[in-house]
């Protein structure tokens, strides 16, 4: 029998109180009745509002309305960043069926779509083979390629497993294996970020993608992200658990943050 090996992660000091509060929050957006209204605005801007933050994490930090206008989705490095984190949004929604059955397949899936112009066609969705990595949080974390490969492996038969952790759980470990090991060499943070969104939708947390936990991170600012990044990299008990916290509070923000957005609709 397969270990479940998130089982336990979910029992580390504070953290059922982290998750307690982001799930409460979570399922009090989805069953409230103006946004289930006007859902469909609301998904889009949290897509329009995840891409944005995501690239901002990693640098590529534009004015939300030069976005909004498409005047930040010019030629420039910053502008080809911010407009490969927006296509990364919206493939989201077609792997919500393929995560579950093959992620790796999901994951390559991911890197191929906003890895487009960075990275040489025939490297796009695939995991490096050279140890070099682009690390714009400058986690110093990266694994020599065959870790990272053999890390990447042993997730998938994770997320194919069956546990009793929940869902926020799977995803917090999923998001921090990619960021803290670059499998890919360009954009791992960016893929990252995005399998929180699309193991929540998968998993059945937020099915349409309403909050936005990118926004929850950018809102904790990048140092604290890279810091946890870096404790849970230590593998340590205080380091993993801290992570997780952090983790559920960002998808706790990214549900006020769906409030916010329904509030400048009106």
């Amino acid at each position: 029998m397969t270990p479940d090996v998130f089982a336990s992660l979910a029992e580390l000091p504070g953290v059922p109180d982290a998750l307690s509060r982001s799930r409460a929050a979570v399922d009090a957006l989805l069953w409230d009745r103006p946004i289930r209204a006007r859902v469909g605005e609301v998904v889009a801007a949290s897509r329009l509002r995840g891409g944005w933050a995501s690239a901002a994490i990693d640098g590529a930090e534009v004015r939300p309305d030069a976005l909004v206008s498409g005047d930040a989705l010019d030629d420039s490095p910053i502008g080809r960043v911010v407009a490969a984190s927006l296509a990364l949004q919206a493939e989201i929604p077609r792997l919500v069926e393929v995560v579950g059955r093959a992620p790796l397949q999901a994951i390559s899936r991911l890197h191929a779509v906003v890895s487009a112009g960075f990275v040489a066609d025939d490297v796009r969705g695939r995991l490096r083979t050279g140890d070099d990595a682009d690390d714009p949080l400058r986690l110093g974390s990266r694994t020599v390629a065959l870790e990272s490969s053999r890390r990447m492996t042993a997730l998938a038969s994770a997320l194919t497993s069956g546990t009793t952790a929940p869902a926020l759980v799977v995803a917090a470990i999923a998001h921090a294996e990619i960021a803290v090991t670059l499998p890919f060499a360009w954009g791992s943070g960016l893929v990252a970020r995005s399998m929180t969104r699309l193991l929540l939708a998968a998993r059945g947390v937020d099915p349409d993608g309403i909050t936005v936990p990118e926004a929850g991170l950018f809102a904790a600012g990048r140092s604290t992200y890279a810091e946890a990044l870096r404790g849970y990299a230590t593998g340590t008990a205080e380091g993993v658990g801290a992570w997780l916290v952090l983790h559920a509070e960002t998808v706790r923000v990214g549900a006020d943050e769906s409030r916010r957005i329904l509030a400048d609709l009106a």
